[in-house]
């Protein structure tokens, strides 16, 4: 029996992709889901797209304290977005650049610290292509943005890192744990919807998640069916850590960990956190 062409690519992409396998590219410049991921990156009554503003707020405040940052230092946020740390950053008298690649976010980033009259640089750029020197005196990568990136784009970041910051630079990130998946579970569901995050228009979405136990990485895979029959795929990929792997990889790409938290608000590290904050020092 012949089997329909969009059944037969479906139960393709029931089997497990390699590690890393990508889905469909840059699809955070998307002008739908662009917009999509603006609105959750604002909506301040969920933590989705970014954390909620009084843990941000509890962030910065936590992050000068610890670094002793002085007014005159010069901050690279990386993944900014909309610039939810980068302003507050800069209100608190610091210089900022700001780097990320969705060009709605940078678009309306950059109109804020305009209307705010606040010292921030934004570009529209892949921090994997970052190419500053000895610019910074501490780097931020917030929320989980080093986990998605597979294995050769973790060690070109770290080395773009490494060259920007200033000698005794700082690079604080925070990195999710295996038990962040344990206690939120792999996707599994579908629905369709006139009009959704993924398209404007009536479709069908399959979600799978997959786990790699044994390489610490899982997948989100969202798979989207529209009217027309089109097929797309988006997959979240995510390496997870212990503090041992993070360690010894920071340590390959010329950084020393120097403080260990389950958070980046200042709460002690404990071996059931789903996250790890990390404070690491250039070599």
């Amino acid at each position: 029996m012949d089997i329909h062409p969009i059944l037969s690519q479906l139960l393709e992409l029931q089997e497990k992709p390699a590690p890393f396998t990508p889905g469909e590219p840059l699809f955070w410049n998307d002008p739908h889901i662009s917009k999509q991921m603006l609105d959750v990156h604002l909506n301040p009554d969920i933590d989705a797209a970014s954390r909620k503003p009084e843990i941000i707020d509890r962030t910065i405040k936590w992050l000068i304290e610890i670094l002793g940052l002085q007014p005159s230092a010069s901050l690279l946020d990386l993944g900014c977005g909309p610039g939810l740390y980068a302003s507050r950053f800069a209100q608190a008298g610091f210089h900022l650049t700001g780097v990320d690649y969705s060009l709605r976010s940078i678009k309306y980033a950059s109109a804020y610290a305009r209307e705010s009259d606040l010292d921030i640089v934004y570009r529209y750029q892949n921090y994997l292509e970052l190419d500053d020197e000895n610019l910074y005196d501490a780097a931020f990568l917030i929320y989980g943005d080093f986990c998605p990136l597979n294995p050769k784009e973790r060690a070109m970041l770290l080395k773009n890192i490494h060259q920007a910051l200033k000698p005794n630079g700082y690079f604080v990130l925070d990195v999710t744990t295996r038990e962040h998946r344990r206690r939120h579970g792999n996707k599994n569901n579908w629905y369709a919807a006139q009009s959704g995050f993924w398209k404007p228009g009536l479709h069908l979405v399959l979600e799978e998640g997959f786990d790699y136990p044994e390489q610490s990485i899982w997948l989100d895979q969202y798979t989207v069916i529209e009217a027309d029959e089109k097929i797309s795929v988006y997959r979240n990929w995510f390496q997870d850590y212990t503090p041992e792997t993070i360690t010894a990889e920071l340590s390959q790409g010329g950084f020393s960990v120097e403080s260990l938290w389950s958070d980046l608000t200042g709460e002690p590290y404990n071996p059931a956190s789903e996250w790890i904050g990390v404070i690491s020092g250039k070599n």
